[in-house]
């Protein structure tokens, strides 16, 4: 099972509403479990031979406390009708495929759904983030080299 088949099997629970799924085969174990705050946790050991078991468990991004003020209100009333693309895996954000090539996307930029929108480095692997959505890039919400969590939003599309 490589790396790209677990990202499948965490996006299909996320939207399948299971509270736990494991999955048990001669090599690894996944058991990949959601709470009722929606809380995502993934726990993924490989026991390769002669090797100690790995386990690598994501932690859910938590954020302190904000003050409501009348322009958040505002600002978070405009930004409801954007569609988040999010980080499916753990790892670095980059907007670039290497240090002196161009951005993959700007604000502005429209987007469908098979465009590379960025990469996220996991485990020396550079993978290219699809937008999976149509639309306009309206902003931008990480600095390039930014570590990025398991569904943490990375760019705000507007789908009209």
């Amino acid at each position: 099972m490589d790396l790209k088949d677990i990202q499948n099997l965490i996006k299909f629970v996320a939207k399948s509403g299971a509270n736990e799924v494991k999955l048990e085969m001669e090599d690894i174990k996944i058991t990949i479990k959601t709470g009722a705050e929606k809380t995502e946790t993934t726990i993924v050991q490989q026991a390769p031979m002669g090797m100690p078991q790995m386990s690598l468990t994501p932690q859910v991004g938590t954020s302190a406390p904000v003050e409501a003020a009348s322009t958040e209100d505002k600002a978070d009333s405009a930004e409801s009708k954007y569609i988040e693309i999010t980080s499916p895996i753990i790892g670095t954000f980059y907007r670039k495929p290497s240090p002196d090539k161009p951005v993959f996307v700007e604000v502005g930029d429209n987007v469908s759904p098979d465009t590379v929108v960025c990469m996220v480095e996991a485990m020396k692997l550079f993978n290219e983030i699809e937008a999976e959505v149509s639309g306009k890039i309206v902003k931008i919400l990480l600095e390039d080299g930014t570590p990025v969590e398991f569904g943490q939003p990375l760019f705000l599309v507007d789908p009209s």
